[in-house]
């Protein structure tokens, strides 16, 4: 009779199926995609070319592939974002125009439910100014003059971050203003420094040079507490008013990411924003590098979003572009 080594017929069985069934790769094995929601050469295509190169840096065996995919404001990029296949080989620049906006208008076809946060990697901080021969010079005579007058602000663009962050403050602070929009920040620029309005909402990099031409005077920095870039410039908070606003970029994913996979998506995203290159250059672009995590983040877009509605509903733009 024939004698069967059972042990050894369980050993080598052992084997061929190790050698039929190859074990599954780490993620990530392949390039990771990021889908920039705007044209190439903005700031925030920037922003993410240089967190590519610094996830390439930091990030052993795996590379960051920027895909730029403009339209509608932004929402095209984020809807084809929150709607990928939820692997984490598919993720998304997250701005605050497309999240924390552009729902209220109308027209998308994604709502913050559909969004899962990775990071927040920088912050672009936002000042009233006066332009020139306006009948104020600081924020004290700005609010006298905002008791009797709604003062003409201008913004890059109707329902954008610009045009809320001053409604918004106006209804924090009691006072009335009459919002003017531009296609674009260098349209009211240009108004501006013209004279042709009384203030307008500036970035650090505008303020700081028109300032220094004498083209606009800061009011009031729209922080909690004041910057290096303006020692001499208050903020409202610090004026009696519980107001901030500030644009901001991180990296968003669709819902559904395998746990493994988002967290350590979390954990490359803070290291690539820690490297002191990526930081650098950041800087020099004019960029604040601010690294929140995934809830910070959440809750930020979801506090902008509620201050966002508020204005627009106020203004009767909410809803505009539903069809």
């Amino acid at each position: 009779m024939l004698k069967i080594n059972v042990a050894k017929v369980l050993t080598a069985a052992a084997a061929m199926a190790m050698v039929a069934v190859p074990a599954f790769a780490a993620f990530p094995d392949r390039p990771i995609q990021v889908i920039v929601p705007y044209s190439a050469g903005g700031s925030t295509d920037l922003s993410l070319r240089l967190l590519a190169d610094s996830f390439k840096r930091n990030v052993k065996g795996s590379t960051m592939v920027i895909r730029n995919q403009p339209g509608g404001g932004g929402s095209i990029g984020v809807s084809a974002t929150v709607h990928a296949r939820p692997d984490g080989y598919t993720l998304g620049a997250g701005a605050q125009g497309p999240l924390s906006l552009l729902p209220h208008l109308g027209g998308t076809d994604y709502s913050l439910e559909d969004v899962e946060y990775i990071g927040m990697m920088s912050r672009s901080l936002q000042l009233l100014v006066a332009c020139k021969d306006a009948p104020f010079t600081d924020f004290d005579s700005f609010m006298a003059y905002s008791k009797d007058h709604a003062p003409q602000i201008g913004n890059s663009g109707a329902g954008g971050a610009n045009h809320v962050s001053a409604e918004a403050f106006a209804k924090a602070a009691g006072i009335k203003v009459k919002s003017v929009p531009y296609q674009g920040s260098s349209q009211a620029r240009t108004a501006c420094i013209g004279g042709h309005i009384d203030a307008m909402v500036a970035s650090p990099a505008e303020a700081l040079t028109q300032s220094q031409a004498g083209n606009m005077t800061p009011l009031f920095l729209m922080e909690e507490k004041r910057i290096d870039l303006f020692p001499d410039t208050p903020t409202a908070v610090e004026k009696g008013i519980n107001f901030t606003w500030s644009s901001w970029k991180g990296l968003i994913a669709p819902k559904n990411i395998p746990a493994e996979n988002l967290s350590l998506l979390r954990e490359e995203f803070k290291k690539a924003v820690a490297d002191p290159e990526f930081q650098k250059k950041m800087t020099e672009m004019g960029e604040l590098v601010e690294y929140a995590d995934a809830d910070t983040l959440k809750k930020q877009v979801e506090a902008d979003s509620k201050t966002a509605e508020a204005v627009l509903r106020d203004v009767g733009m909410y809803g505009m572009n539903k069809n």
